[in-house]
């Protein structure tokens, strides 16, 4: 697998006036099964972030369940088992990651997993907290 995409990337690609919708649409668009992918929690991330914008940029449940259908169109969903699940949390433990940087450790162990050798976020500090080996594949769209 070629590109792993963060949550932030595919929300500011689906989101018109997001103020980095352009950048992040750009590297999105051309994406495709074959070559990139996302974790089966960014589903949910996707579907609250867009549900909760403010005022007129807020999507509709039904909208953002659009955007969850050109992405399982358009991605490879990669999800942990329980196992894997376990052992990225332990890894992050022992990594001393605290806090909500839980969830981009998992969704770093879902890039693992897919092998993907570019990580687009926008969130490249908490990425960069994972390790060498993510930290070698973060970029920033």
């Amino acid at each position: 697998m070629k590109w792993f995409f963060d949550t932030s990337v595919v929300v500011s690609a689906f989101v018109e006036d997001h103020a980095d919708h352009e950048r992040c649409l750009a590297v999105y668009a051309p994406s495709n099964k074959r070559v990139a992918c996302c974790a089966a929690h960014s589903l949910a991330e996707v579907y609250a972030a867009v549900t909760r914008l403010p005022g007129e940029f807020r999507a509709s449940p039904e909208q953002a369940v659009l955007f969850l259908t050109d992405m399982e169109e358009h991605l490879t969903i990669v999800s942990l088992d329980s196992a894997e699940y376990f052992r990225a949390i332990r890894q992050a433990a022992l990594n001393g990651i605290v806090g909500g940087t839980i969830y981009d450790a998992l969704l770093a162990a879902c890039a693992i997993k897919a092998k993907a050798e570019t990580i687009y976020t926008d969130d490249e500090r908490h990425f960069r907290m994972l390790g060498p080996d993510i930290a070698s594949r973060v970029r920033k769209p």
